[in-house]
């Protein structure tokens, strides 16, 4: 799948996306900066994933964690600051919850500060319901 956005591209062609660049962003996010590189590897692996692209240059991520019947968890979003600010972010999460295999399916995700971001594409807050059990910092 392949969107285009202004001079940028979004594709889920895991064969773009550029490992190093993903790691390297990771490992200087606050969620995800214990997270050895070879569990960054296996998790996208195992996973739908969404890459930005800029003049073939990696800027932005998202991976997709789904049973393709009920449910779907987006996680690791991110846009390098430089190209934040452009509806970047915006275009990639519409393109996930309009991806034809997950738009009617429920979606998850945790946050700690792009809230604004989320609500607009129809996710809400629930913090009684949400639990986390956390092993091995990751």
């Amino acid at each position: 799948m392949e969107v285009r956005y202004k001079d940028y591209l979004i594709s889920s062609d895991k064969s773009l996306l550029d490992l190093d660049a993903i790691k390297s962003f990771l490992a200087n996010s606050y969620w995800a900066k214990n997270r050895p590189p070879e569990v960054i590897e296996q998790s996208i692996e195992r996973s739908l994933c969404f890459g930005v692209y800029h003049d073939r240059k990696q800027i932005g991520f998202a991976r997709v964690v789904t049973d393709w019947a009920t449910i779907y968890w987006i996680g690791d979003v991110f846009v390098l600051e430089e190209y934040r600010g452009l509806g970047i972010g915006k275009k990639l999460i519409d393109t996930i919850t309009g991806y034809e295999e997950l738009k009617f399916l429920k979606g998850i995700l945790a946050t700690a500060d792009a809230h604004q971001l989320y609500e607009q594409f129809g996710f809400v807050r629930e913090p009684d319901k949400f639990m986390v059990r956390r092993t091995n910092g990751r």
